[in-house]
């Protein structure tokens, strides 16, 4: 993790997009490094997703969340980012989350 992280900074006109998949659940934040403040959170377990079907870690809610995190993204007048994946290869849940977040409008 530290590998990926050494090289990626977020800055204020290109902030990171983190994704973190846990057990049971997945969040996706976009990430000011320069400021160290978190811009947009959102993740499986947000008051929005509780009683859906995106509550739990899959690939369709890996859609959603990115589709989501783009939306609200634009909100904050961001439209490219810093795709940091952390540990996780690129495929299955992160590529879908990915896939969603340009479909969205995000650029990386």
């Amino acid at each position: 993790m530290l590998r990926v992280r050494k090289n990626l900074k977020g800055k204020s006109d290109k902030p990171r997009l983190s994704i973190y998949k846990s057990g049971r659940h997945l969040y996706a934040q976009l990430i000011d490094d320069e400021k160290g403040k978190t811009l947009v959170g959102l993740g499986t377990l947000s008051k929005s997703l509780q009683n859906t079907e995106f509550n739990k870690k899959s690939k369709d809610s890996a859609r959603h969340i990115g589709e989501q995190i783009a939306k609200l993204a634009q909100n904050q007048n961001v439209k490219k980012v810093v795709f940091d994946r952390g540990i996780y290869k690129y495929h299955g849940i992160v590529a879908e989350f990915a896939d969603a977040a340009r479909k969205g409008g995000l650029e990386f």
